[in-house]
């Protein structure tokens, strides 16, 4: 199974690939793992013993996502959000610690998929832009041409 494009029935019917990217699960986890370290990073500079070494070691595995290993802590614990907290420690012995240190699942849940509905809007808006200024030079070349209606 392919974590670099969302799965759905509906996704290979309709969905351009650069969709269906931004809704994959690589995508999801990573900016999951993109949120964890910028808390990590918040709550070093207001004092907590968060040591550059753990931010190093979660840096050099934001992508690098063992679904495997997350698959299997899902099935133990019953929780998505853990099963990555647990799956991410195994990479990042010296950083178990502190990933999701003081968060809810909310908290990356939520501003992962603001994240993503962001991105989508982006790419939304730059078809439609495409799609106006198509509509527009087909209209500019025919607008002598009479139509019946």
């Amino acid at each position: 199974m392919s974590h670099d494009i969302y799965e759905n029935p509906l996704i290979t019917r309709y969905a351009s690939r650069e969709m269906a990217t931004i809704w994959s699960a690589q995508k999801k986890h990573s900016t999951w793992r993109r949120l964890w370290i910028a808390l990590a990073e918040c709550q070093q500079k207001l004092g907590l013993k968060i040591t550059d070494a753990q931010l190093s070691e979660m840096r050099a595995n934001i992508d690098n996502i063992d679904f495997d290993a997350a698959d299997r802590y899902e099935r133990e614990l019953r929780h998505d959000v853990m099963a990555h907290v647990h799956a991410w420690g195994d990479q990042c012995p010296n950083a178990r610690p502190i990933v999701h240190l003081g968060a809810t699942s909310c908290f990356v849940t939520d501003n992962s998929e603001l994240i993503q509905i962001k991105e989508s809007l982006i790419l939304i808006r730059r078809r439609l832009v495409q799609v106006i200024d198509q509509l527009a030079t087909f209209a500019a070349k025919y607008r002598n041409l009479p139509c019946l209606g």
